[in-house]
């Protein structure tokens, strides 16, 4: 068998507790004198924001922060973003925050010296090389919860305000410079967070395990990825305090966005539309919709499955498998269906159209068509 493959791995992390002391030297790294803190609304008045704040302003390097972020991040948040960039003088950004902020943090920062609109930079084909990547600011990624991994990707997620269908923008230099993995930015988590966005992680590592693309250490760091999940994701839910399991989740989500380099599938291709329409909890949505779709890509995958069953200790091959995470959605109070996640299935066509759309849907293990996707769906309520 002939193998090509093109394959690209992160960056500059540094991670464990009380690192957030570093995030002034981490900018200086990158040439940053007069950085944008971008972060969301509820992250901004706390704690763990201001303190980020601290270290700037004490190392000379100001105190700006921009905070206009959705929960699902919008071109309205973008443009604002950019104004609050420009308006500054600022020359580059610090992305702190869950995904949203992350999200948008790196699109501003990316976005700043471009001409054409963020739309002609959705990850299709080749469209990144339409971006003169010489005028992408630098970035400092500041991740406060451990789920969606965004501080080591090279795209970011937004939302179109009028169609509310969620877009992945794209481009090699969207990866961050410099990330500063603190477990103890996220020992505040609320309880349903850290299950929301560890459950993300985990199906990160799950579909990227269970894509057919050939990229080996993308499935290997996806393996891993799910074992660190299952071991310590019941702690950290069930103690926030416990860095050990705090630790090893942040590890654990960047573990995930690296290795679905290889692939997302339908579990993110069914959640993107339901978050866009519903404003539903991306990492929690994933958790729902991640036994029918286990269920619909049993075909493809009961063998891998099985192997990655062994590896994490638990019995009875895919069988087992589907057992344990409808076991560890149960501890972690995920909802049972999306019927009792509070949506209604009247828009089902509109979402399975949606779904189609989404290139996570290329990913998956089965070739996925209106037909199947919709009884997918229905599958879910």
């Amino acid at each position: 068998m002939n193998i090509v493959a093109n394959w690209s791995y992160p960056t500059a992390i540094k991670l464990g507790r009380g690192r957030i002391k570093e995030l002034a030297d981490a900018c200086k790294t990158l040439g940053l004198r007069k950085p944008l803190l971008v972060t969301d609304r509820g992250l901004a008045p706390m704690a763990i924001t201001g303190h980020a704040l601290d270290v700037l302003e004490e190392a000379g390097l100001g105190r700006a922060i921009f905070a206009d972020v959705d929960p699902n991040p919008n071109e309205k948040n973008l443009e604002a973003g950019i104004k609050a960039y420009k308006d500054g003088g600022h020359d580059g950004v610090v992305a702190f925050g869950g995904g949203s902020g992350l999200d948008l943090g790196k699109l501003i920062a990316f976005m700043v010296g471009q001409t054409r609109p963020v739309w002609d930079f959705e990850d299709i084909g080749d469209w990144w090389t339409r971006a003169d990547a010489s005028k992408i600011a630098p970035i400092v990624a500041v991740p406060t919860t451990a789920g969606t991994g965004s501080e080591v990707g090279r795209a970011g997620v937004l939302t179109n305000s009028v169609t509310h269908v969620k877009k992945i923008i794209f481009h090699p230099k969207l990866l961050p410079g410099v990330v500063i993995c603190d477990p103890e930015l996220t020992m505040g988590m609320p309880k349903a967070i850290t299950a929301g966005t560890g459950m993300d992680a985990f199906a990160h590592c799950l579909e990227a395990y269970s894509s057919p693309f050939y990229h080996p250490m993308s499935g290997g760091i996806a393996l891993e990825g799910m074992r660190l999940v299952k071991e310590f994701l019941p702690r950290a839910y069930k103690d926030g305090t416990d860095i050990e399991a705090r630790t090893n989740m942040m590890s654990a989500a960047a573990m995930g966005a690296v290795a679905f380099q290889k692939g997302l599938g339908a579990i993110h291709s069914l959640s993107h539309p339901i978050g866009a329409v519903y404003n539903t909890h991306h990492g929690m949505t994933n958790a729902v919709v991640m036994p029918p779709v286990l269920r619909f890509n049993r075909p493809a995958i009961e063998e891998k499955i099985a192997r990655a069953a062994a590896y994490l200790g638990i019995a009875g091959g895919f069988g087992g498998f589907y057992d344990y995470v409808l076991s560890l959605r149960s501890e972690l109070g995920v909802p049972e269906n999306l019927t009792a996640m509070g949506i209604k299935s009247d828009r089902i066509d509109e979402l399975t159209a949606m779904a189609m759309e989404d290139p996570s849907c290329g990913g998956n293990p089965v070739t996925m068509t209106m037909e199947n996707t919709r009884e997918l769906f229905l599958d879910c309520f």
